[in-house]
Order: C-alpha cells, then sequence, then structure tokens
C-alpha cells in the first residue's frame, strides 16, 4: 500500500509539472530558421530566398544577410518553445531519452550522439533517417583483462503524430556478452512509447516485454518519464519502471536533472527501488555526460 501510494504521489507531481493547464502556444505563420556558418557564426530570421550559390536571411539585427551556401554548416528551424523574450535557448542536446528511457522523439538523418555513464559505460546512437536511428555500445571490460565484451544494440523508429505534440516510438534493445564460445544468451527488451510535448516539456508513457533468446516474459514493463526545462540550461528529468511478478511489483524511481549547452549534456540523479519486498531506502547515483555530433540535413531548395 505504502508503495501504491509513493507511485501515486510521484505520478501526479509528474504530471502537474510537465503538463500545465497552459494550452501550447501556437506555430508562427513564418517560420524562424537558425543558421549556422562553418566559421562558428550563427544567425537567426527568416529565409528571404535560397538557391545553389546563395541564402538571403532577414534577421531582427543585422536586416537582410547574404550568406553563401558553401560556407553554411547547419539550417534548423527553430519551434516557439526555443524563443524566450526575444531571446533563442537551443535545443536539448539529448532530447530523444530521459536518463536512458527512449520517448517518442528521434534523430533526425545525419544527427547522432556518444553518451558516456560512468565512464565504463559507452553509447553512440546516429539517426539513419529521420524516422529511424540506430545505437551500439559497450563496455570495455578487455582493458582489465577480461575475455569478454558486453555489447548492445539500440534500433528505434520515431513517428511524429503531431509534430511538437504527440510522437510514437518503437525500438528494442538487445544486449549480448561476447566471449571466444559465442554461447552467451541474448537478452534485452523490446518496448513502445508514446510522448506528449514539445522536446522541452513533455511526457511519456510505454511498455515493453522483455527477451532471453527468443522467448518473451508474459508480463510487461510499464515506463513513464518526462522532462520539463526550468531555464536556458537546466532541466529536471524523471524516468520510471514497474516490474510485475508474481503477486509482487517492483518499481525502480529515476528523478534528477540535466545541465546542457549547445554542444554538451550533464545528467545527474538517484535511482531508489520501491516494493513490498524492500526494506530501507536506498539511493543509487547516477551521472553521464552526452556529446552531440553530426549534422542535419541542409534545407531542401
Amino acid at each position: 500500500m505504502e508503495t501504491r501510494k509513493r507511485l501515486v504521489s510521484i505520478i501526479v507531481l509528474i504530471v502537474l509539472v510537465i503538463l500545465p493547464a497552459k494550452a501550447q502556444e501556437k506555430r508562427d505563420s513564418i517560420p524562424l530558421y537558425q543558421v549556422e556558418t562553418m566559421d562558428g557564426n550563427i544567425y537567426n530570421g527568416t529565409i528571404i530566398s535560397k538557391d545553389e550559390q546563395l541564402l538571403v536571411l532577414k534577421t531582427v539585427n543585422l536586416g537582410e544577410i547574404k550568406i553563401p551556401v558553401s560556407t553554411i554548416k547547419k539550417i534548423e528551424e527553430l519551434i516557439p518553445t526555443q524563443i524566450k523574450k526575444g531571446e533563442v535557448w537551443f535545443e536539448n542536446p539529448h532530447g530523444t531519452r530521459y536518463f536512458y528511457l527512449p520517448n517518442g522523439y528521434g534523430l533526425r538523418k545525419g544527427e547522432g550522439y556518444y553518451q558516456n555513464t560512468w565512464v565504463m559505460f559507452n553509447q553512440v546512437s546516429y539517426g539513419i533517417t529521420n524516422n529511424f536511428s540506430l545505437g551500439a555500445g559497450l563496455v570495455p571490460t578487455f582493458l582489465f583483462g577480461d575475455n569478454g565484451v558486453p555489447l548492445w544494440i539500440t534500433p528505434k523508429f520515431s513517428f511524429p503524430i503531431k509534430k511538437d505534440k504527440w510522437n510514437l516510438g518503437l525500438g528494442a534493445i538487445a544486449f549480448k556478452y561476447f566471449t571466444s564460445s559465442f554461447n552467451s544468451p541474448t537478452v534485452g527488451i523490446v518496448y513502445g512509447v508514446s510522448t506528449f510535448g514539445p522536446s522541452d516539456k513533455n511526457f511519456t508513457v510505454g511498455a515493453g516485454y522483455a527477451f532471453a533468446d527468443g522467448e518473451f516474459t508474459s508480463r510487461p514493463i510499464v515506463s513513464f518519464g518526462g522532462t520539463y526545462r526550468t531555464g536556458k540550461r537546466h532541466y529536471l528529468v524523471t524516468e520510471n519502471y514497474i516490474f510485475f511478478g508474481d503477486g509482487e511489483s517492483l518499481a525502480l524511481i529515476w528523478f534528477g536533472g540535466r545541465f546542457v549547452s549547445k554542444h554538451l549534456a550533464i545528467d545527474y540523479g538517484l535511482i531508489t527501488p520501491a516494493g513490498p519486498q524492500v526494506q530501507q531506502w536506498v539511493g543509487i547515483p547516477w551521472l553521464s555526460i552526452t556529446v552531440p555530433f553530426g549534422n542535419v540535413q541542409p534545407l531542401k531548395n
């Protein structure tokens, strides 16, 4: 009963924080873009024209400027939630996940990130298309003389149902401990998630089934999580799991924050188990660093 009360309280808190009553702002009729050039300059404004040679951008402070297409590194469309009191807040550099739980947003084609958790856990993910990304990770146990290497892959499909409001994600995490004998089982989970809200302020519910060498569990793992941007560089982040057993259940409650810059995200938090069999509070720390890389596909003529 105590565990249920704790879970209900957390869900209510998340809903109140992540989904405020205020309606989402409507997208401007004229889209705004951020143009980054090879020398590191960044310009924000509306695109007047673009051909194979030249892009004409109307900015607030500089008026119309002409930028040679050959000098452009990246062009990104800005969404209304990125503009606060006339200032542009950069995108969440790790907006497709919470701490580790995937949400309905996906990497765009040509976009990727490297994530390191507690030095030993490493993962690289890359957007193959705008709707499909693939990640791979490892723990370098060979550095300590181990003859095996833990490896995993994380394919994911993302489907925007209503842009910046509702996204679906389908994917899997498959783990294998590779040794010279190749006889270790493949274990993992297949999952589906539904995300409501823009990338800076959303809530996700999902479910998945664990498997081992092709055999699936009969009961799902239920997950829910969310994020809320509190300022230009800070987010609140949570993700939670409920595991169902024979007459009992176990929950993992995960809460913390994210510090971001344009090219870096640092996640920090605590993981605590909850359930009838948990006799005392335990807090397991979490710390990870995410570095984005790659370029989004350039704007089409």
